[in-house]
Parts: structure tokens; sequence; C-alpha cells
């Protein structure tokens, strides 16, 4: 009777890191394909920008590292079992294979079941529809994979470097469509800078219609709007640290100016419509859409939608429903 063979720390250590890193390329890949979901079809009622894009950057962080090290690990292992054929039997491999297979399983199932209870509820939106498959795709290829590896006997096989190949351009692949779809590093700097501009300019709206709520005026200066005892202090372009443009049209009106890297997204320009159909009293919801180069934003103050504290700060009159 042939003495079972035992694993050695290095076995335990490759099989470990193999498996850990692989769990990493597999929901790094998932994340990337639903943030892209999320951006193709985006839902008016939970959409930010700048969350699908920070979940692009760390999807794609994660398949530039997590990928070349499952393929490498791969790679030893395979080298490994091709020459102790008898490793296949490790107890260690085998409980990692099941516990894979297992969890791809109860993945498959899972996603079938949320699928379903969407359907009977007459939710089945485009957007749904897409992330279920991608989960449904990709659990469907880890448990087919796992299946036939504890199948197949020691003989070699060009099919474990055919997969490899073909996974890395899956995956060099997906991470160039991001680049379509969110925009390249710079333009994502680019975007950054220019939400802070926008920010700047949402607080410069708000503190001049303070003013002219306390003062029945406008000011003539940004200068006017600095208060030491409050601590506003007049925000400058995060680029360049120029003062952003304010100009007095008339009693009511008054413009707000920047210069912009680029254009606002499409997408986010959408969403942000509808939003502001949604709730037309806020005051973030009013247009902020801009193209590249010198943007200036007219806003009229109505005097009948605020009124004053005690304090004499603006108060949007609230509307009953």
């Amino acid at each position: 009777m042939e003495t079972p063979i035992k694993s050695t720390p290095k076995d335990v250590f490759l099989h470990l890191f193999n498996i850990f890193t692989f769990y990493l390329s597999v929901i790094g890949f998932i994340t990337l394909y639903i943030q892209y979901i999320d951006a193709t079809f985006p839902d008016p009622l939970n959409y930010y920008f700048a969350s699908v894009a920070n979940g692009v950057r760390w999807s794609s962080s994660i398949l530039f590292i997590a990928i070349p090290a499952y393929l490498l690990t791969a790679w030893f292992l395979a080298k490994d079992l091709t020459k102790t054929p008898a490793k296949r039997e490790l107890k260690l491999r085998k409980w990692l294979i099941y516990f894979t297979l297992f969890v791809s399983a109860i993945t498959i199932i899972i996603d079938l079941m949320i699928f379903v209870f969407n359907f009977l509820n007459g939710e089945l939106t485009t957007r749904f529809f897409l992330k279920v498959l991608a989960v449904l795709i990709v659990a469907g290829a880890v448990f087919g994979y796992y299946l036939w590896e504890l199948k197949r006997d020691s003989k070699k096989s060009k099919i474990p470097k055919i997969l490899a190949g073909a996974v890395s351009v899956v995956v060099l692949g997906s991470i160039i469509i991001g680049f379509f779809i969110i925009g390249t590093p710079k333009d994502q700097r680019n975007r950054r800078l220019d939400d802070q501009r926008i920010q700047a300019l949402q607080m410069l709206q708000e503190q001049v219609i303070s003013y002219w709520s306390k003062n029945d005026i406008l000011p003539t200066e940004l200068k006017q709007l600095e208060d030491n005892i409050s601590g506003f202090q007049i925000p400058a372009d995060p680029e360049n640290t120029n003062q952003y443009e304010y100009k007095v049209i008339d009693e009511l009106d008054f413009e707000l100016c920047a210069i912009f890297n680029g254009k606002l997204p499409d997408k986010k320009s959408e969403v942000a419509a509808t939003r502001a159909n949604m709730y037309p009293y806020n005051s973030y919801n009013q247009n902020w859409d801009h193209a590249a180069g010198r943007v200036c934003f007219s806003r009229k103050i109505d005097p009948q939608l605020y009124k004053t504290d005690s304090t004499g700060a603006p108060i949007p009159i609230k509307v009953i429903r």
C-alpha cells in the first residue's frame, strides 16, 4: 500500500496563495463589469459617477495585480504536478477545489433565485438582467473549470495554457474598455478637478443667496462674502488658485464663472436632470452642465422662494404634499 503524500510548506503556500489570488481576480472581474453596467445604464435613484469611477479603478487595480499573481502560481503548481503527479491527490488541493466548487455552485443558485424573484416582481430591468448574467457567466465558468480540473488525469494538456491566454486577453480588454467608459487616468484627474470647481460654485451660490437674504442686495464682489466669525473663505480654483469669476447682472441676477478641463459626462447630466425633476426644490439640482473652457452659470433669485430666520439665513419654502 502506497503511503499518502503529505503537503510541504511550499505546497501550502502555493495552493493557498493561488486560490486567494483567484478569488480576488473573480471578485474584481465581476465588480468591474457591474460598474460598467451602472455607467452604461445609470439608475436616476442611485447613481454617482465618482462612485462608479472609483469602483472601476479599484477593480482594475485588483485585476492588474491579482491576475498575474494567480497565473504565476498556477504555472508553478502545474510544473510541480507534472514533476510529481501524486500531488494531485493532496488533501489540501482537493479541499480547496471542492470548496471553490461549493462557493461557485451557491453563487449560481443565489443568482438564479434573485433573477426569478425580480422577474416575478416585475422589476427585471436591462441593468439588473446584465448584472445577473455577468455573475452567472463567471460563476458558471469557475464551476466548469474546477470540475474539469478535479476530474482530469495527470497527462499534459494544452487547455490550461489556452485558458491562461484567453483570460489574459479578456482581462486586458476589460480594463481597456474602462478607458472608453470612464476615461483615462488623466481624464479622471481633470474630472475630479472639475467636480471641485462645481462644488465651489455651489458653495458660492449659497453664500450669495444668504448675503442677499440678510441685506436685500447682492454683493458687488466675492470678498464681501468672507466672514471671520463663521470662517468662510472664498474658494479658489484647485489647479491654479485663481479666483472664480462673479458678476452682478441686476438686482436679482448674477453669474458665476469657472474654467473647466472637460465636458460633463452625458450620463451624469441625464441623471442630474431626472433628479432635478424629482426634487425641484433642491437648489443643488440646478443646471451645472458645462463644456471645456470658460463657462458661466446665470442665476436669478426668486424672492418668493426664500424667507429668513432669526439669524437672517435663507430658508427655502417647503411644499407640503
